[in-house]
């Protein structure tokens, strides 16, 4: 298996540090093929710009999305742009490891997504019809890959619960891995999330070791999460809401979750 670890922390020496180390020696070991995008040792440039395109602009100013799209078509992205995307390509797991800042990532792997996901490569694809809405949640050009999520947080476990003060960690990062990762066809993986990390020890950095490795036993058997796909019936098009049939009487992130 091909294996690509996007990782973003600013300190080598830290636990994520630690746990990436492991992650790339556990998986060679095992045979698999490993590359990784340590964005803050790349220095990568997180904001999405008009240097994002080599060509000249589109229209009369900078757009996002048109000016993405005719460099990506006319092979006019800046060199690390390509790169990452060729990654991807090469990959067929990938696994994004960060730690949990201010309930989301930490802004440089946010430009990684802003810059990568060019419009035309993530998304923008495929037909837009009364009966399919492009290809995207659970279609696209990353279909057939797989991903996951390596988190760390420093709040306990129970802060994270159903009930607790931050809120449940599975919709905390329900935009990251049904928006960023099932959008444009990745099957997601449930994530490995580490709790409480400033307050670890030697014996609690072992078992954390012990977890990640499993888990990594188990990336080409793994069941992915169970979301619904956009073009297999459950959502009216277009107006993308899901099925009064299905989770019927209920709303909230939870229902594009078949159970």
């Amino acid at each position: 298996m091909n294996v690509l670890i996007v990782c973003a922390h600013p300190e080598p020496q830290s636990l994520n540090g630690s746990l990436k180390t492991v992650a790339v020696a556990h998986l060679q070991q095992r045979g698999h093929q490993v590359k990784v995008s340590d964005l803050y040792a790349m220095r990568w440039k997180a904001q999405l710009d008009a240097a994002d395109t080599l060509a000249p602009l589109v229209g009369a100013h900078y757009d996002a999305s048109v000016d993405s799209r005719f460099a990506f078509e006319n092979h006019l992205q800046p060199a690390d742009i390509a790169a990452e995307q060729e990654k991807l390509r090469w990959a067929d797991c990938v696994i994004f490891q960060f730690p949990l800042w201010w309930f989301s990532m930490p802004a440089i792997l946010k430009g990684w997504f802003d810059r990568v996901y060019a419009n035309g490569f993530a998304y923008g694809v495929g037909e837009h019809n009364d009966q399919h809405w492009g290809d995207r949640y659970g279609e696209g050009n990353l279909a057939g890959k797989r991903a996951m999520l390596v988190v760390t947080t420093g709040g306990w476990e129970s802060h994270y619960s159903p009930r607790g003060i931050n809120g449940d960690i599975n919709e905390l990062l329900f935009p990251i891995q049904h928006g960023m990762l099932f959008y444009p066809g990745f099957s997601v993986l449930p994530p490995l999330v580490f709790y409480r990390v400033q307050k670890s020890s030697q014996q609690q950095y072992a078992a954390w070791c012990d977890e990640l490795v499993a888990r990594l036993d188990t990336l080409a058997e793994a069941e992915p999460i169970a979301f619904r796909r956009q073009n297999n019936g459950d959502y009216d098009i277009p107006a993308l809401t899901l099925n009064e049939e299905l989770a019927a009487g209920k709303q909230g992130l939870s229902i594009h979750i078949a159970k």
